[in-house]
């Protein structure tokens, strides 16, 4: 016991070193963001995973109909994304964090007593929105807080407690959908609006000030040379597909395991809390393995554990068994999300990162919009284990794309003595 006990004791003493090392020097404002996230992460996925659920019982609709709600959300998403932005830069960061988490809390409240398609409409048009421009003001603002050879970690550290409020959030939700969904919003509402009454009044604005920092000319203000850029956006459209298996399981298996096997929101809670406790548990890990890969073979990797993961679903009848699809799924999460943030960054020329950055993530609200749609489609007119077969082809499809990109995309592996962007 001794020595065992010793080694422990020396691994966790070394790995707390290196955390505070790390993090040591961060400002007093990337900390407020970073307890400020934990808080509006675990709110809001107390009731996320609950909402198909909910949405079928209160409109009464088919599934098809509660999807389409899904897509609207992701088109408000994309739609903010071009606007937010310029916003972000020209008007601050800290007002446009607060507007968005108070419009969005707001919208989350609706959501309790909204008993109309039109009324879901709107609020799923103003979360969506609203919400992304939250997202955008608090990556700008960590930008202006870090200096460049930080910001890796501040963001990877940011992810993680980001992960750790989703794996709370839905194993408390599932208690309070099972007792109260409209306690569930509530608190989701509350826990936005906390988040931006503490920027408000302790929060001051980051944005830099002087003028030859924002205006200094940087050539080509469009999207001109990105849309000739044929790998990356090749690169983009075979992520769509593995974005859309990836959305099903997160918006369609809560309400698919009910119906079909009577798994309760409590249970769904614990199968998406088993999603984020992986992330936050496993992630570095993984990201060290991959990284020193080739892009395309990893990311078609990624995609087959997608396909496993989303196609496993068709062959489970239980609360366990749908845990095991999720934690294969998130498998592929973890090799998939850092590799093609990376790639991203490493295809990018240095004056279009931010552009290239943003088409990128156009992709996860393009997936988002599609997939759900796909699956709801599937549901209705085929049957429901159809979702799980087609998002299975999907995934496959995605991996074979990014298997046939392999010709295409550099090998942008860090070299020896290269900092790595992983």
């Amino acid at each position: 016991m001794s020595k065992s006990a010793n080694a422990s004791g020396v691994l966790r003493l070394g790995l707390f070193r290196r955390a505070r090392q790390s993090t040591a020097g961060y400002p007093r404002g990337f900390w407020l963001l970073f307890w400020g996230m934990l808080i509006n992460s675990a709110g809001v996925s107390i009731y996320w995973p609950f909402m198909t659920i909910y949405m079928r019982q209160r409109l009464a609709v088919p599934l098809t109909t509660i999807t389409l709600l899904f897509t609207v959300n992701s088109l408000a998403g994309m739609l903010s994304s071009f606007v937010a932005g310029p916003a972000v830069d020209r008007f601050g960061r800290k007002g446009a964090m607060v507007l968005g988490l108070t419009v969005s809390g707001l919208a989350i409240a609706t959501m309790s007593v909204a008993g109309t398609l039109r009324v879901w409409a709107v609020v799923m048009v103003l979360n969506g929105a609203f919400n992304l421009l939250y997202r955008v003001g608090a990556d700008a603002m960590v930008a202006d807080l870090i200096e460049p050879e930080r910001r890796t970690g501040a963001y990877a550290l940011l992810r993680m407690v980001a992960n750790l409020g989703v794996a709370i959030g839905p194993s408390v939700g599932g208690f309070v959908a099972a007792r109260s969904y409209a306690l569930a919003f509530c608190i989701a509402a509350g826990a936005q609006v906390l988040f931006a009454l503490l920027i408000l009044l302790f929060m001051g604005e980051t944005m830099p000030q002087r003028n030859d920092v924002l205006d200094q000319p940087r050539g080509d203000g469009g999207y001109a040379r990105l849309l000739r850029d044929r790998p990356f956006l090749t690169f983009c459209g075979v992520y769509v597909l593995a974005a859309m298996a990836y959305s099903l399981v997160m918006v369609l298996l809560p309400v698919y395991a009910k119906e079909n096997f009577r798994v309760s929101e409590r249970q769904s809670g614990f199968i998406m809390a088993t999603n984020a406790t992986m992330v936050v548990l496993f992630q570095y890990g993984i990201t060290q393995v991959v990284r020193r890969h080739h892009h395309a073979p990893v990311l078609a990797v990624g995609a087959l554990f997608y396909a496993l993961g989303v196609g496993s679903v068709a062959w489970g009848w239980s609360f366990p068994t749908f845990v095991a699809s999720m934690a294969v799924l998130t498998i592929g999460e973890m090799i998939l999300v850092p590799t093609s943030t990376t790639l991203t960054a490493n295809l990018a020329p240095p004056d279009m990162r931010g552009r290239y950055m943003s088409v990128f993530n156009l992709t996860w609200w393009v997936g988002f919009g599609l997939g759900p749609v796909m699956g709801g489609l599937l549901n209705d007119r085929v049957a429901p284990v159809a979702i799980w077969y087609g998002g299975m082809a999907m995934a496959l499809a995605g991996a074979l794309g990014f298997a046939a990109l392999g010709r295409w995309l550099p090998d942008a592996r860090p070299r020896s003595g290269q900092p790595s962007t992983s």
